[in-house]
């Protein structure tokens, strides 16, 4: 009984405070995120007060909230969207692989972790924070502008991506042998089109069959669905939150759209518990050393996403100052970085992945927020300081001050 109510307390303290840091975050318009992460790491190994008796009860939330956000990030699209977003806008994928996973991979290697934490460290610099990003298109008022589908395609083939590159890092990192490596990979694309398939041609069966007018009823089924498709896809070494994220593009329409207001406060709160295990398992101390490879990953990424997004932009037909404000947004990194680092963490690839993974994160998701508003002021108005100079400005720029490409501007 005394264990019992020593983990009530402790459990209810930490869910109380990361309440506060949400309402103080949301007064300043900013993402939690960094602040989940400091919690995390002022109660781990090495910080100011460390958890005890409700340790295990988070390793266990944190892997619920990593299977409810890739869930939740499913149930976003249909079958038929990721289809499309696949045929049209593939080329901004592969430059956006390309430039920003790079950078990770190579500084993995000058600092000799070897390949598989390469691997890893690509895909922590690859990927932008859907949850950041939509956030701050929300709160700019830029949710009717013309480059955000642009920057909603880029987001969604990262997404999709995630389906292929998880099953790979999982493999890598439970150091299975080639040919098992390609089985586990050919396991993750077959099941991955397949459901694929199926969800454009019967995701309405499949709707129907979850489907309930009752709330309770829906949230126990989809929930259950969801845990035990994550827990088959993981003994497959598929990865638990690949599974999840195909549950969620099966579902669509009403049931969608029910699941995802019943499910947004459960993945709220154990999304929140994820962020508090990773910064549990990364001592402070270890950060300082990684700092400075963390920032100048976080300045050579900062520059490739903005590349990324204003190529993107466009190559759709947006003018100078929509193809920067693409850019400027998708800077944030958050979920989708942490999440493949927790991986690598788990195993024990590299001692020194997680602290610079953690500190990565927090500089872009503060970050993030800043580039997203003045990366187009700027711009233009350093445009506007070369004219004047008489400097040859960067193709497209001399009509940045009359480009009128969005609606609802800011």
């Amino acid at each position: 009984m005394q264990s019992s109510a020593v983990f009530l307390i402790e459990f209810g303290c930490l869910i109380l405070g990361l309440g506060l840091l949400g309402r103080f975050a949301g007064r300043f318009r900013f993402s939690p995120i960094p602040l989940y992460l400091l919690a995390g790491l002022a109660f781990g190994e090495g910080g100011l007060l460390p958890l005890g008796a409700s340790e295990d009860f988070v390793a266990v939330g944190a892997e619920i909230g990593v299977i409810l956000l890739l869930l939740m990030l499913g149930l976003e699209y249909t079958a038929t969207d990721l289809v499309s977003h696949l045929r049209t806008h593939y080329p901004a994928g592969l430059i956006d692989a390309v430039l920003n996973a790079l950078p990770g991979a190579v500084l993995a290697l000058l600092l000799g972790w070897g390949p598989v934490a390469a691997v890893v460290l690509a895909g922590v610099t690859w990927v932008s924070s859907s949850g950041v990003i939509a956030k701050i298109l929300g709160d700019l008022g830029r949710l009717g502008n013309r480059e955000t589908p642009a920057i909603l395609s880029i987001l969604v083939l990262e997404d999709l991506s995630m389906a292929v590159y998880l099953p790979i890092v999982t493999a890598l990192l439970a150091g299975v042998s080639l040919a098992a490596g390609g089985v586990t990979l050919a396991i993750a694309v077959g099941v991955l089109t397949l459901v694929l398939v199926l969800a454009v041609r019967y995701g309405r069966l499949v709707s129907r069959f979850v489907s309930s007018d009752d709330p309770e009823k829906l949230l126990l089924v989809v929930l259950g669905v969801t845990l035990v498709v994550a827990g088959v896809a993981q003994q497959l070494q598929v990865s638990a939150a690949v599974g999840a994220f195909l549950v969620g593009i099966a579902l669509s329409g009403e049931v969608a759209e029910g699941a995802t207001s019943l499910l947004a406060p459960l993945r709220d709160l154990f999304a929140a518990v994820f962020f508090v295990f990773f910064g549990l398992h990364t001592d402070p101390a270890s950060i300082p050393p990684v700092l400075l490879p963390a920032l100048a990953l976080a300045a050579v990424t900062t520059a490739t996403k903005i590349a990324t997004g204003y190529w993107a932009a466009r190559r759709a037909g947006i003018g100078p100052r929509g193809r920067w404000r693409a850019g400027g947004t998708l800077v944030a990194r958050g979920e989708f970085s942490i999440v493949i680092a927790g991986l690598a963490v788990t195993s024990g690839i590299e001692p020194s992945l997680g602290p610079l993974a953690t500190a990565y994160v927090l500089i872009l998701v503060l970050l993030g927020p800043l580039t997203a508003r003045w990366t187009e002021p700027l711009a233009t108005r350093l445009t506007g300081r070369s004219r004047r100079r008489g400097v040859p400005a960067p193709p497209g720029a001399h009509e940045a001050l009359d480009d009128q490409d969005t609606v609802g501007r800011t």
